[in-house]
């Protein structure tokens, strides 16, 4: 079985070093407009630092990979264009994409691009993924956060391409690339604007000894004293009814696979994503070292368990849909 890559977060120029040094083999941003699906303010790259991110992490052996996973607006996809020629001038090792139509435009002005297929597709069966393979020639995909090993498995099995899958970080518990619940409330669209709950229209307000986490106007949890407080999206509001308070679709909690390593790259996975641009230079480092660590067990036969709750989302981990029960 083939050693799985480590693909790890880069928010800034500092979390990309921090990255690369404690041993990433590739990393991944997105340029500095809404053509990223991590569009904040303060994170993100110039084209200049991303030149230097380049022969930063090239010097040391790692790839860079860069986020153009938004979709483009109708008839103002200029950023979007621009976005995918800077990627061929600086010569990135692959372009993350979704939009067919800039899939198409990079494939017939820049064939020499690779191109990875985003999370934000919703590819989730062979099917499609051939489809992108076949008209647009993509290398990787990037497989949604809503399948099982088996499905997984099944999924190589019919592609002739490398899949990634995500490892560790934040959940989505939608499908990825269709979801648009938090622009009924902002006003901004994850896959339009790359934001989802941002932080301009998040608040903290005390009411007692509780913590009401708000979105715009709306209260989306709180939190008694001794609950870790949890960044407010709607799919992991905690919502009263009949006089119960409950989490609708999920918990807040952080996604960790290393305990299943050995299974995924017998499902023929060829890469791991860390979630986390937004991220801290800490919590970066800290989950590189220890996916570096589990990932080399693994090449060896071991399998290793690592504990990353002071890192997860909610204090605690979760495998997610990899090990669901239902089908």
């Amino acid at each position: 079985m083939k050693k799985l890559d480590l693909v790890c977060p880069a928010g800034t120029p500092a979390a990309l070093r921090v990255a690369v040094d404690n041993g990433a083999d590739a990393v991944y941003m997105g340029f500095r407009d809404e053509t990223n699906a991590r569009n904040f303010p303060g994170l993100n790259f110039s084209v200049e630092e991303l030149a230097e991110a380049l022969d930063y992490a090239h010097a040391r052996g790692a790839k860079v990979l860069l986020a153009v996973n938004t979709y483009a607006a109708a008839g103002g996809g200029e950023p979007w264009i621009k976005a995918v020629d800077n990627a061929a001038m600086l010569q990135v090792d692959a372009i993350i994409m979704a939009d067919i139509g800039l899939l198409d435009y990079a494939k017939r002005t820049h064939p020499g691009l690779r191109l990875h297929l985003s999370v934000q597709a919703s590819a989730s069966n062979a099917v499609a993924i051939n489809h992108y393979v076949k008209e647009f020639g993509v290398r990787r995909v990037v497989l949604p956060r809503v399948l099982s090993v088996t499905e997984i498995r099944d999924i190589n099995q019919k592609i002739n391409i490398e899949s990634e899958v995500f490892a560790f970080g934040g959940m989505c518990p939608m499908a990825e690339g269709r979801c648009s619940l938090s622009s009924y409330i902002t006003g901004k669209s994850p896959n339009m604007n790359g934001v989802c709950s941002p932080a301009s229209h998040v608040a903290y307000v005390k009411q007692g000894s509780d913590l009401k986490a708000n979105l715009a106007d709306f209260t989306i949890n709180k939190f008694s004293a001794h609950e870790q407080a949890g960044y407010p999206t709607l799919c992991k509001g905690r919502f009263s009814a009949n006089g119960a308070a409950g989490y609708l679709f999920e918990e807040p909690t952080s996604l960790n696979v290393t305990r299943i390593l050995p299974e995924l790259m017998a499902a023929g996975v060829s890469a791991l994503k860390i979630e986390g641009r937004q991220r801290s230079k800490a919590y970066v480092r800290d989950v590189v070292k220890n996916f570096r660590r589990a990932i080399d067990a693994a090449a060896r036969g071991e399998r290793m368990v690592i504990n990353m709750d002071h890192l997860s989302e909610g204090g605690q981990n979760t495998t997610g849909a990899y090990d669901k029960k239902w089908m």
